[in-house]
């Protein structure tokens, strides 16, 4: 009878200590994290920086030891783009694969189809894409790293402001980036003393603008704002050096990559627009507390895969403001997860300096967009 008493407590005591400590302090599972990008289709050079920059540095991590000894899991799948894709994916995601927090939604179409669905079964998002409807209004679970479409447009109107440009052509795609931004650009012009003189549309799939673009060379404007991101905006470059028109040419962020210079070539010559500060890396100063962890990304990322794009960046910034969150949390609690993420603050990113709250879902000011300008095929910091 003694020896059964000493087995029964010696069960008790394995079966308390399974199901009764607290989830992190149990056998260390894998931290898993979700994403859903894409990595086929007209959206693929968003997400095929974001793929490598999330493999590449959960690999670092794990090398490293893991977060308190957890190990991190990336688990993916490529929505193509497209926005019914990504909710399948995400469903799936949640339900089947139990991720503790997404990172990913390389569109703004792809991540406002997917907000409802995470927002009931309360799984923190960390978007990676642009459009400020995204976080604003906020949305408990839902954040985002770069900056939106909003700031964009105030950065361009910025600086023609100091130019003297008061009448713009604006041109966009007709995607959900496009559309976000075109509205943006509308509300924000009249603040900044702007007239849209010209209002033009063309499809993400055109392979010729002229048309629109003989339109507004008809008009009195003083400078061309094309909103929209992919193949189309290094066109529309192509067709308004083409059709010989002189005005000053505004690009947005969505064509902050090597890869809009290389489509466009000689054309981009003169092109301006608002990035993060990741594309000029070399030439901030020395003082900039961004400098060193940009310069530490770029190496890296060029080292293994080639020429570094922002759209990678904001990748690093999602996957480390996760990891940072669950390390706080001591836990895979996701609201305990979620509450920590809306708690970042001064995490140096390749997108700028992060401090969310729960009015701030992004967590950026302007400050933390530069205004570029295409030299000599590169780019260069407009003073």
């Amino acid at each position: 009878m003694k020896l059964h008493r000493i087995v029964r407590g010696l069960f008790l005591i394995l079966f308390l200590g399974i199901f009764l400590a607290p989830p992190w302090a149990m056998a260390k599972r894998p931290i898993k994290i979700g994403s859903f990008l894409a990595l086929t289709g007209p959206a693929s050079f968003l997400g095929d920086p974001e793929l490598k920059t999330l493999k590449m540095y959960i690999e670092e991590v794990n090398e490293k030891g893991g977060i308190d000894g957890h190990k991190v899991e990336l688990i993916y799948y490529d929505t193509g783009g497209k926005a019914k894709e990504a909710k399948d994916i995400v469903k799936r995601l949640i339900k089947k694969d139990r991720v503790d927090v997404i990172v990913g939604g390389s569109t703004s179409g792809t991540t406002l189809a997917v907000i409802d669905i995470v927002q009931r079964a309360k799984v923190p998002l960390i978007s990676l894409a642009g459009s400020i409807r995204i976080i604003q209004p906020v949305k408990k679970w839902v954040f985002k790293t770069p900056h939106t479409d909003r700031m964009a447009a105030a950065k361009i109107f910025e600086d023609m402001k100091k130019r003297g440009i008061t009448k713009v052509a604006l041109i966009t795609g007709d995607g959900g980036f496009d559309k976000s931004g075109r509205a943006q650009c509308l509300d924000l012009a009249p603040k900044y003393g702007i007239e849209i003189v010209a209002d033009e549309k063309y499809s993400n799939s055109d392979t010729d603008m002229t048309t629109q673009l003989t339109k507004i060379r008809a008009t009195d404007a003083q400078a061309i704002l094309n909103f929209g991101f992919g193949k189309a905006p290094a066109i529309v470059t192509k067709n308004v050096r083409q059709l010989g028109i002189k005005l000053p040419l505004y690009q947005s962020h969505g064509v902050a990559s090597k890869k809009f210079l290389q489509l466009a070539g000689k054309a981009a010559e003169g092109v301006r627009l608002p990035a993060a500060a990741l594309l000029v890396a070399e030439k901030l100063p020395d003082s900039d507390p961004q400098k060193k962890v940009l310069l530490a990304y770029k190496h890296k990322y060029e080292a293994k895969y080639g020429p570094v794009s922002t759209f990678g960046g904001h990748a690093y910034d999602g996957l480390f403001i996760a990891l940072d969150a669950i390390d706080r949390a001591n836990s895979l609690d996701r609201a305990k997860i979620r509450d920590e993420i809306e708690k970042t603050k001064n995490f140096i990113g390749t997108g700028g300096i992060f401090n969310m709250s729960p009015t701030d879902h992004l967590g950026l000011d302007l400050s933390a967009f530069k205004m570029l300008e295409v030299k000599n095929g590169d780019w260069t910091l407009v003073q």
